[in-house]
């Protein structure tokens, strides 16, 4: 296994999986032991990726039909080669970064394949400093965006799926070279509506065993809502966040919205 870096994370905390650095990115312990198989993965070109910041409405985008659908976390640079290579069609997702924050907590919260948060105060602090798994979220959503012009990347934003969701299922339409009828979609912007998908057990994850995820801490699909930031950010972690925004996003035309 060609580790860049393995020095460990030392969490402070209680732990629940241990963690390595692959290439300067945080990784669970079983992503870093299948690290060569999972670098070397060869796509096919007719596979369609679907690529997001942990916690970034993905699931929403599963609900999609063949070909093959795979997903990922990873960010750009740890991209298999392959998929790049071979031209595939990527559909990235990205979510303004405060509810972003707030949803990967409660997510590490819940799953015990993730290392534990700790308080709400330190997984802040982690998080701005990219001290999280899969990286610095500014980082993540940088880099996809960079490549969206050299590669068949349709980059598209949490916040306009939830307020436009049938332009936004017309536009992947589109990239993917699908014609629906008005019914068809319909029905898609139905099944795969926030409160129909947390219903749903193919895409709310309850039938994993509550050891691995347990929904009374917090549920996989929890609110899904543009704003929920507002009831965890203090005054001071707001500016604090707002001004370290600025520094890390400097000089990309990449802008989000944090409240609908």
């Amino acid at each position: 296994m060609a580790l860049k870096e393995t020095k460990q994370l030392n969490l402070k905390r209680n732990e629940r999986i241990d963690v390595d650095y692959i290439k300067g990115i945080l990784q669970p312990t079983p992503t870093c032991a299948t690290w060569d198989e999972i670098w070397n993965f060869q796509a096919k070109p007719d596979d369609l990726l679907i690529s997001t910041y942990p916690k970034a409405g993905v699931t929403q985008a599963n609900a999609m039909p063949s070909p093959r659908i795979l997903k990922t976390h990873l960010p750009i640079q740890l991209l298999p080669p392959s998929f790049l290579e071979k031209g595939c069609k990527i559909i990235y997702v990205a979510r303004n970064p405060k509810d972003n924050l707030v949803s990967y907590y409660h997510f590490h919260k819940m799953n015990a394949a993730l290392p534990d948060p700790g308080t709400w105060e330190e997984y802040f602090e982690d998080f701005l400093e990219g001290k999280v798994c899969w990286g610095s979220w500014h980082d993540h959503v940088k880099g996809w965006w960079n490549a969206k012009d050299k590669y068949p990347i349709l980059y598209l934003f949490y916040e306009d799926m939830k307020k436009h969701p049938k332009h936004e299922i017309r536009k992947i339409m589109k990239f993917m070279e699908k014609n629906l009828d008005e019914d068809a979609l319909d029905k898609i912007i139905y099944h795969t509506s926030f409160d129909m998908m947390k219903k749903n057990p193919m895409a709310n994850y309850t039938a994993i065993p509550g050891e691995i995820m347990d929904h009374s801490v917090s549920p996989f699909m929890r609110k899904g809502s543009v704003g929920d930031w507002k009831s965890y950010f203090t005054v001071a972690q707001n500016e604090r966040f707002d001004e370290d925004y600025k520094k890390k996003m400097m000089g990309t035309t990449l802008t989000f919205c944090s409240s609908l």
